[in-house]
């Protein structure tokens, strides 16, 4: 199906959100120069970041100053701007725009004034690190850590019971304070840390978190990092102890096998299996 955005090379006049290089400028996509050098404005976290990259692929668009701290205040005037039916792109300084990055404002009011917000979908820190990781591919992207102390705490006591990966962005001022929570609350797992990701002095430091020492020196560029998945302790006994199946002979003819299993399990390192084959021969000699 042809997709009406980009039919006849026209733009579809709206609001674009376009991922850029998080390191190397040879990420870029086609598409996104494109995109850029037709709109009429281009939003930039930083425009000093910004320039460099746009200066290297010869983009002349006008450009708008847009971070966190000036966003709630751009919002009026560029939604002005969208509304006369210009093209808008918004960039941030690397990688997908709204993503721990400025953006989310604009985009919910301008979905509200039905205005047009189509992806540009480009490089990525978060999909760059998971890939190369070899942790289970399901995820949870948590972005920045909190501030407090307490609040590092609370949502980190949450998220070591979820059984997927976790990726996190660290600022390199603030791993050092961030390593002893990771290992309190993650010490049987391992982890990744992703340094300057295709940058000149890009590193990957592989390790068990109950290994992982603080850094000797404040390390160079924000830090992305992936912790695996929590490792599911096997069963380690595959005979019934005589409490067990005196329990379970209690509850046969009482409970399903299905029951009694569930409940036997809870408090057994015998697998499941072998106690639903106990209940079974059990119920085979009535």
């Amino acid at each position: 199906m042809v997709n009406p955005i980009i039919h006849n090379n026209k733009l579809k006049k709206g609001l674009y959100l376009i991922s850029t290089p998080i390191g190397n400028l040879g990420d870029i996509t086609l598409r996104s120069i494109d995109v850029l050098k037709k709109s009429d404005f281009i939003l930039c976290e930083d425009i000093r970041v910004s320039k460099k990259l746009l200066d290297h692929f010869k983009i002349k668009s006008k450009l708008i100053s847009n971070h966190k701290f000036n966003e709630v205040k751009n919002l009026s005037k560029i939604i002005e701007i969208l509304k006369k039916d210009k093209i808008v792109s918004l960039i941030s300084d690397a990688g997908t725009p709204g993503i721990s990055d400025p953006g989310a404002i604009l985009i919910n009011e301008s979905a509200k004034q039905n205005i047009n917000v189509i992806p540009v979908p480009g490089p990525s820190a978060v999909t760059a690190a998971v890939s190369i990781s070899g942790f289970n591919g399901k995820y949870l992207f948590y972005g920045f850590f909190s501030e407090k102390d307490k609040a590092i705490n609370e949502e980190l006591d949450r998220l070591s019971n979820i059984n997927i990966c976790l990726v996190f962005f660290v600022s390199p001022k603030k791993i050092n304070k961030v390593i002893p929570y990771i290992k309190n609350y993650f010490r049987d797992r391992k982890i990744l840390i992703c340094r300057e990701i295709s940058k000149y002095y890009e590193e990957f430091i592989r390790s068990d978190v109950k290994e992982l020492s603080l850094f000797k020196t404040e390390p160079k560029g924000e830090l992305t990092i992936v912790i695996s998945e929590k490792k599911l302790l096997k069963k380690n006994s595959q005979i019934l102890n005589e409490s067990d199946k005196r329990n379970i002979k209690v509850m046969i003819n009482k409970l399903s096998i299905k029951e009694i299993t569930e409940l036997i399990s809870q408090n057994s390192k015998v697998s499941k299996r072998e106690i639903y084959k106990y209940c079974l021969k059990l119920k085979n000699e009535e």
